[in-house]
């Protein structure tokens, strides 16, 4: 009897183990927490891919929690950071009444990331945008877009669409009523157990950007981000965001406060405050001396009328050479008696 029971045991435990190991595999990696569930997946086009060897990082939603919001961060074309090596996208999934992150990472093969249908070639089950062949990387124009002109490593392939997409919708998390119901398959348990690298300095980076930028919050854009996808993670930047012109003259003065400043910025900024509010003091000083001229010309005037008060006196010198002709030629009147008494 009691050899029977623990037969019984064991096999109670076998069968038990794989849905526990199934379960520990979903929930590692769990970074953050969130109390409800993230917005759809927005519909954007894909951008073209930049470089030969870029890989696609599809848009994704995280989580803030001093503004206890999420915001969106932009889909992205980055460099692998070893040839060979995939992209695992980030999801969320539903447990324990909380939403969890699972961040992405790079593998030799792609993991699972919730059975979410992300677009541009992960459409829920690994990836279907193309593989490496050696040190290169070939592109599937069929699902991802590519400008062939300057990317030759190409081909086409349509059947990956349906035989790769789990749920043809916008839903953003795995798990609980409304979510998508994908469990791990084994190839993507291996995947999960693989050697990871995390999210390179330019996927980083990438987020911080998008964390910096207010109208990338769901409160700000109701889940329809203005800035969806970009080609290049230096290239998405807060100042330069398509959509309403009214939305980018309101979120450019945030984005300027919330840039982060360098030491030297700091320090040329109130320089250049104090050679500006000096500017202002000195071309008031530019109007006091252009009235010097306007002082000259009076002194001007008043030394032109001169010639006028010589012109009198010339006036009276000729009444006295008129006066001195007639006594030169006409002959004193005594004389003029005399000739008439010879007469």
């Amino acid at each position: 009897m009691k050899k029977l029971l623990i037969v019984m045991g064991l096999a109670a435990a076998v069968m038990f183990l794989p849905a526990t190991k199934a379960s520990a595999q979903i929930n590692v990696g769990v970074s953050i927490q969130a109390s409800f569930a993230p917005p759809e997946i927005p519909v954007y086009v894909q951008p073209e891919c930049p470089v030969d060897g870029y890989l696609w990082q599809p848009g994704y939603w995280a989580w803030d929690p001093n503004e206890g919001d999420y915001y969106w961060v932009p889909g992205v074309w980055v460099a692998p950071p070893n040839p060979g090596y995939l992209w695992t996208p980030c999801y969320w999934g539903y447990d324990g009444g909380y939403y969890g992150f699972h961040p992405g990472y790079w593998g030799r093969h792609v993991g699972f990331y919730g059975g979410i249908n992300y677009g541009g070639g992960f459409f829920g089950v690994g990836f279907a945008g193309g593989g490496w062949y050696g040190d290169h990387f070939r592109y599937n124009t069929a699902v991802v877009n590519v400008n062939r002109t300057f990317i030759h490593n190409t081909y086409i392939d349509r059947t990956v669409i349906q035989r790769n997409t789990i749920v043809n919708n916008r839903v953003s998390f795995n798990g609980g009523h409304d979510g998508v119901p994908a469990r791990p398959r084994p190839e993507e348990q291996r995947a999960m157990n693989e050697h990871h690298l995390q999210p390179t300095r330019t996927q980083q980076f990438h987020q911080q950007a998008a964390h910096s930028d207010r109208d990338a919050f769901a409160k700000a854009n109701h889940g329809r981000p203005a800035t969806p996808a970009v080609a290049r993670a230096n290239s998405y930047k807060p100042e330069a965001r398509p959509g309403n012109s009214s939305r980018q003259e309101g979120s450019r003065e945030g984005q300027q406060q919330n840039q982060p400043r360098t030491q030297k910025q700091e320090k040329q900024k109130p320089q250049q405050q104090q050679q500006r509010s000096q500017q202002p003091q000195q071309r008031p000083q530019q109007p006091q001396q252009r009235p010097q001229p306007q002082q000259q010309r009076p002194q001007q005037q008043q030394q032109r009328p001169q010639p006028q008060q010589q012109r009198p006196q010339q006036q009276q010198q000729r009444p006295q050479q008129q006066q001195q002709r007639p006594q030169q030629q006409r002959p004193p009147q005594q004389e003029r008696e005399k000739h008439e008494k010879g007469t």
